[in-house]
């Protein structure tokens, strides 16, 4: 449906086209018209898991950090184990080195669309608008490349207020609701306010309702201005018909603080995560840089429980962030504490301050929790594993309750096609004979057809496999990784597991971020990865991390990972650079 707003007789039209040379509109176009299409419709909107901050009095939750933090973890037993000293699996930058060193990585990225003309650098008049319109090649509609365009490059409002005013001036007053919107998306850009309140008036006397990217753009733009109470009221109109956005909720948040109205900031955040959205990373930074020098108790638990809430979800601060973090604990009168960015050693042992982080260990308590969800969620609850079938299940259940506890576990199809170049029945056994050497308990997981004798796979390597490894082959259409969770887990908390996979489609499969927490903590502690093999020598595996990378505290220090700029962190992996803060006693 085209709804079509004629401002005739608006007295109070905005200076969007007023005092402009560039107009060449004649007096009959003293008015706008704007045409909207109603696509405006409720989005699915994307659910973010998400842990309540715990309220002002968190000395409890402080406390069972400290005490847990206190308790040193035991260090493993010696083995001979070749160990790369580089980064373990998970550490920020890992998946993207080897995705470089991977020679049939391909290059997806579509090509950037040319054209033969330029954006102009200065406003124009309606004949040179035409010029341009003339000399464009494209397919697509002139006006809404060249406002795309500009919004891309950032061009200037003066500029696209020019462009505007020919689109006007071609269309009997009339102008498109995208033309306008991307207008105002340059009008916030370059923060230009007394035009983003003229788009506003406009809007706010034709429309009863907005689709989200126009109310998005009003409230960033109106929350800078003295009328930044108004943006609040277009959050309440965003929330009768849908779940406001976490940017809106940060837009909002930020012009409270701006306005030093902080009983509001605080309220509009509690909001945020009553809707189970993960509040932005500025939104976390602007109370921190709000806070700055400031003697406060209350606000200052606050400020700690969002240090919480980063632990309990996992999340880590981007460097600037962290800096804001260091700024504010080293500021608050009379606490005297002192940060430094540094890094923690493979001990576990920071580096700073020579603390030692927590045990990437899960306590037996963590454990059973831990195996009973997954055991019920990922195993016997996957719809992923619809080719395993329930009665090759039970049959591999009975095979493992007839062994004794496994010491590792080996996806064996994964490892062996870890180097394409080499034999895959030769890498699986070269794992395997290092192994046996340690005098472990190993369990093979295969397929049938690892079995056959063919180029790839030699009966005389594989039966060398069998004589020192327990071996489980399924039928050649059935998943591997299910059998590995239940053996793995079912061995116990010593047991590890050889695998490529990251098992992020199984960490998807647990229902709630405390069991995908405790699952990614256990994987980090429990995987091993292969990451060189030379023939008629060892194979290196890489090193598994003994500590956990997550925001801790021990009541007088603070250890909080963070992400680095120039390193680009994947989902699944964690930060290699630490804030260290002590406070003097």
């Amino acid at each position: 449906m085209m709804l079509a707003f004629c401002f005739t007789g608006v007295r109070s039209f905005p200076k969007l086209w007023k005092s402009n040379p560039y107009l060449g509109l004649s007096p009959g176009h003293s008015y706008l018209s704007l045409f909207l299409k109603d696509c405006y419709g409720i989005r699915n909107q994307q659910k973010w898991f998400s842990v309540k901050t715990v309220s002002a009095q968190n000395t409890k939750a402080v406390n069972l950090l400290t005490a847990k933090a206190r308790y040193l973890r035991k260090r493993g037993e010696g083995s001979n184990m070749q160990v790369s000293s580089e980064s373990h699996l998970f550490a920020a930058g890992a998946a993207k080195k080897r995705s470089e060193m991977n020679p049939h990585k391909e290059d997806h990225a579509l090509p950037p669309v040319r054209n033969s003309i330029q954006l102009p650098t200065k406003p124009l008049n309606s004949e040179e608008w035409d010029k341009l319109k003339e000399d464009f090649k494209g397919k697509a509609k002139f006006e809404s490349w060249i406002i795309s365009q500009m919004a891309h490059s950032h061009s200037s409002v003066d500029v696209a207020k020019s462009l505007l005013a020919w689109v006007a001036a071609k269309n009997n007053g009339i102008i498109g609701y995208d033309l306008l919107v991307r207008y105002l998306y340059l009008c916030v850009f370059h923060k230009q306010t007394s035009e983003v309140i003229d788009v506003y008036e406009i809007m706010k006397a034709r429309y009863k309702r907005l689709e989200s990217e126009g109310y998005t753009l009003l409230i960033q733009g109106l929350v800078h201005s003295d009328r930044w109470k108004e943006a609040l009221l277009l959050l309440e109109d965003v929330k009768k018909v849908m779940i406001a956005s976490r940017k809106n909720y940060n837009d909002c948040i930020e012009g409270a603080l701006l306005h030093q109205d902080v009983n509001l900031a605080w309220n509009l955040y509690q909001e945020l995560l009553g809707h189970d959205l993960i509040p932005m990373m500025k939104t976390l930074k602007a109370f921190f840089d709000f806070g700055k020098n400031i003697k406060d108790d209350q606000y200052s638990n606050k400020l700690l429980d969002i240090l919480l809430y980063l632990r309990n979800n996992q999340l880590y601060p981007e460097e600037s962030f962290a800096q804001s973090i260091k700024t504010w604990f080293e500021s608050v009168p009379g606490e005297q504490w002192k940060g430094q960015f540094t890094t923690v050693e493979e001990s576990g042992q920071c580096l700073g301050c020579a603390k030692t982080m927590e045990s990437i260990h899960l306590s037996p308590e963590e454990y059973e929790f831990l195996k009973g969800k997954i055991m019920r969620d990922v195993i016997d609850g996957g719809d992923q594993y619809k080719k395993t079938t329930p009665q090759e299940l039970e049959r591999f259940q009975n095979f493992v309750k007839c062994c004794p506890p496994f010491d590792i576990v080996i996806d064996g199809l994964n490892v062996a096609k870890t180097f394409p170049k080499a034999r895959e029945s030769q890498v699986l056994l070269d794992v395997v004979s290092q192994l046996a050497k340690q005098n472990v308990q190993l369990l093979v997981l295969g397929r049938k057809h690892m079995l056959t004798q063919y180029s790839r796979w030699r009966k005389d390597e594989m039966k060398k496999v069998q004589k020192q490894a327990r071996c489980f082959f399924a039928d050649n259409i059935s998943e591997d990784d299910p059998f590995l969770l239940y053996a793995t887990l079912h061995s116990g908390n010593h047991c590890k597991f050889i695998t490529k996979d990251l098992m992020r489609d199984h960490k998807a499969c647990l229902r709630d971020a405390k069991t995908q927490r405790l699952f990614f903590k256990w994987q980090q502690g429990h995987q091993l990865a292969i990451v060189n093999r030379v023939a008629g020598s060892k194979i290196t595996f890489q090193h598994i991390p003994c500590y956990d990378t997550v925001v801790q505290t021990t009541g007088d220090s603070w250890h909080i990972p963070y992400d680095e700029n120039t390193v680009e962190r994947y989902s699944y992996e964690v930060p290699t650079k630490w804030l260290c803060l002590q406070r003097k006693t």
